[in-house]
């Protein structure tokens, strides 16, 4: 009977987190998309100027409907179950370490930062593939995709290493006839320059660019043709990231926990002599200070969150991968730079989307934690 309750205990709980995840992603996804489009706005829309929410909105909704807002949630939140579920299992496997021997379940400040760095670290690891196809699913929701109806008589013309390397990929013909024009002012003695170019994946839009993001957004274009490390590319930043944001967010949360906790026990008498003599806090105001906690770590990690969106917003073939490990090429940047995965010529685009982080994490985590006591309260009743 005792091992009984014991697995509806859990069962209830899981459930209380699973449904509260969800709710959390449902509500924040929109101002996620709107968020990642201004961070990468510049780079595969063609734009050199910052996006504002207002552009950012008409051109979804004129491209892709109200639908586009939530283009690629099912990646994220199927990513996030499993990512916050890592974040707060191992936060409270490494805490449990801090509290042993303790006559109370009470652990310092840096303590939470220093298990919330772990438990980032961890999170990162599992939702990066997740993430990587997300966004590309919500930066091709604001790109004009060509009609399918003038994709018909340009399947013929691909060569076969372009239909074998990347699927439902349209040919520039334009730039192949612009690369053509230039290399045929060169000494040669092949008889199909323009064939032969079609024959290098590094020179599939004939300009010797790689594809567009909205090309290489399904899993299976990205492993054909960026393979499978590509799932966790912008790793630095996004462990960064993910390590500064879990550990600010448990720290600010353990400090407005126990501060509230002191604020309670003010008019007790006797005082007590232990956090358990006081009694548990109102779900409200756990929730609120979860969500103030999400707020202010959004601000301390959304650097490393507008570097890791860029990154995975860029298509690197597999054969530019492993010519650039050949040539032993350079990163570049200073060691810090280079160590946390921030392109130097991203600096000045580092604090783009920050106010809408901010609150799609601060309202993110108010409703999580908010949630799953409603949903607890609700099962057990």
């Amino acid at each position: 009977m005792d091992e009984f309750l014991k697995n509806q205990i859990f069962a209830t709980h899981a459930v209380a987190a699973v449904g509260s995840v969800t709710l959390s992603t449902v509500l924040t996804y929109p101002l996620d998309t709107i968020k990642t489009i201004i961070q990468v706005g510049s780079n595969p829309l063609g734009s050199t100027k910052q996006l504002t929410s207002t552009q950012v909105l008409q051109r979804i909704q004129s491209f892709s409907g109200n639908s586009g807002l939530y283009s690629g949630f099912g990646w994220l939140a199927f990513g996030r179950l499993f990512g916050i579920g890592a974040r707060f299992g191992i936060y409270e496997i490494v805490t449990a370490f801090y509290k042993d021997g303790r006559e109370d379940d009470y652990i310092h400040v840096s303590e939470a930062f220093l298990a919330g760095l772990m438990a980032g670290a961890a999170e990162s690891l599992i939702c990066s593939p997740f993430e990587l196809v997300k966004l590309r699913a919500q930066v091709t929701s604001a790109v004009r995709l060509p009609r399918p109806s003038s994709l018909v008589g340009q399947e013929s013309a691909l060569a076969p290493s372009m239909s074998r390397f990347l699927h439902g990929y349209t040919l520039d013909q334009k730039a192949l006839n612009y690369s053509v024009g230039l290399l045929s002012t060169l000494t040669t003695k092949h008889p199909n320059i323009k064939g032969a170019l079609q024959e290098y994946p590094w020179t599939m839009t004939g300009s010797g660019r790689p594809p567009a993001v909205s090309s290489v957004r399904r899993p299976s274009d990205i492993v054909s043709l960026e393979g499978w490390h590509a799932f966790w590319r912008g790793l630095r930043s996004g462990i960064a990231r993910d390590s500064i944001f879990s550990g600010v967010f448990f720290s600010t949360w353990q400090f407005l926990h126990q501060s509230m906790l002191i604020w309670k026990s003010i008019d007790m008498n006797p005082p007590p002599r232990s956090n358990d003599e006081i009694g548990p806090l109102s779900p409200f105001s756990v929730s609120l200070a979860a969500g103030f906690s999400g707020a202010v770590a959004a601000a301390a990690s959304h650097r490393f969150d507008t570097a890791k969106s860029r990154s995975l917003c860029t298509v690197l073939p597999k054969f530019v991968a492993l010519e650039r490990k050949f040539l032993k090429w350079q990163t570049p940047g200073s060691r810090f730079q280079r160590t946390t995965g921030i392109h130097p010529a991203d600096r000045g685009l580092l604090s783009r989307g920050l106010g809408l982080r901010m609150a799609s994490c601060g309202l993110g985590s108010f409703v999580m934690v908010g949630g799953y006591y409603l949903i607890i309260d609700h099962l057990l009743k």
